[in-house]
């Protein structure tokens, strides 16, 4: 049953970013039927080719913010770093979600790891830099080698450096421009995993399958699901999560990032407020998508199914893979190596210039069989980055 203060199809939503996250959730809202309006200071936002409006500011402009108040029936956001002012500013007119409060605490390492610390959640071991007089008592604390890690604005393993000596460390915090930092301890890991979840405004939650997470230097390279854990961790890691999103109110979609430690203990490591890159998998393999999660957590909609219908492996796609002009043809990846195959995916999220590390799209591969698909994932990524 809906209740009566749903927002329905044909109401505007306002998304604050217009990344790939945000384009994706257009995909979903405008599929549902609903307007969208992004708010993004890029004039080439991935996410703004495809709403219906795009208002181009900086996430602080006052105008710009009563514009979307004004037009708008719910505002969400694509990613963490929007001022947590602008939030609680807009949650003055119409329903934010997730709030100002949960992403203040979430966009801020020293804040979040303070929450889980105080809530009782296990993490690496960890200690709080906010001036140079206290590097030396942190490497005491977390032993070394350790990872520095800005308290703010990092993410893909930006704002990140990894530690072995208190010289080190002392030149790290003062290359990082003496900002608060976090300094944990470097953790023997087995494997990362990620629970993304749903949550109501009511406290109703969904939550999918964990995700088996494989990076390279700093970025998510290779996503698997379901995650190859015994299904005693994955019950450990689904409850945490849940409970994570209990204690913050949260009302939208959620990921929280876990280490599986070589002594199979799970530790916390991070809370992404919004849909996750190693959620994608949902989109090709599951009843419902995170996108479509978010929309319907946002217009106060019953969530979706989050059945995982087959196996998959989701593989990014970096800006590794372009020469030069993104759009002069010689430079183009052969796309014919991902889409000649039925139970592949393609996903390109239309920006305008490729860099180095930077995300362009994913592709995900499906089936009845893990290993197959696994298999399959691999050799088109070996396909790709041998024509280079």
């Amino acid at each position: 049953m809906i209740a009566s203060d749903v927002i329905l199809p044909n109401a505007t939503l306002g998304i604050l970013g217009g990344g790939q996250l945000g384009r994706m959730f257009v995909v979903a809202a405008r599929t549902m039927g609903y307007q969208v309006t992004v708010l993004d200071p890029d004039p080439d936002s991935p996410a703004a080719q495809l709403a219906n409006t795009h208002i181009q500011a900086e996430y602080t402009d006052q105008a710009a913010l009563d514009k979307l108040a004004e037009t708008c029936a719910a505002i969400t956001t694509e990613f963490e770093n929007v001022p947590a002012t602008v939030l609680e500013y807009l949650a003055k007119f119409l329903p934010v979600r997730p709030s100002g409060a949960v992403v203040a605490i979430t966009q801020d390492r020293i804040r979040e790891k303070n929450f889980l610390q105080s809530n009782g959640f296990k993490t690496a071991r960890f200690a709080i830099i906010e001036k140079s007089q206290q590097v030396a008592t942190a490497v005491q604390h977390t032993g070394l080698p350790a990872v520095l890690k800005l308290s703010r604005l990092g993410y893909d393993g930006k704002g990140q450096k990894m530690v072995h000596t208190l010289r080190e460390a002392q030149q790290a915090y003062q290359d990082f421009g003496a900002q608060p930092a976090v300094l944990e301890e470097l953790v023997a890991i087995k494997m990362e995993i990620s629970i993304i979840l749903v949550r109501s405004a009511d406290g109703s939650m969904s939550t999918y399958p964990p995700s088996e997470n494989i990076h390279r230097n700093g970025i998510l390279d290779i996503g698997i699901v379901p995650a190859r854990i015994a299904p005693a961790l994955t019950e450990v890691a689904t409850q945490a999560a849940q409970h994570i999103a209990d204690k913050l109110q949260y009302c939208g979609v959620m990921a929280v990032e876990f280490f599986l430690t070589q002594a199979g203990e799970l530790l916390v490591n991070e809370i992404a407020p919004r849909p996750h890159n190693s959620g994608h998998f949902t989109l090709d393999a599951c009843t419902t998508s995170q996108f479509e999660q978010q929309v319907r957590s946002l217009c106060g909609l019953p969530l979706g199914d989050v059945t995982v219908c087959q196996p998959s492996v989701m593989v990014n796609i970096l800006g590794d893979l372009w020469e030069g002009d993104l759009w002069h043809e010689k430079n183009v990846p052969d796309w014919t190596k991902v889409l000649r195959h039925p139970h592949a995916k393609l996903h390109l999220y239309g920006k305008q210039e490729a860099r180095a590390g930077r995300k362009m799209g994913h592709y995900t591969c499906v089936g009845e069989n893990m290993k197959d698909v696994l298999t399959l994932a691999l050799k088109i990524q070996n396909e790709l980055t041998s024509i280079r």
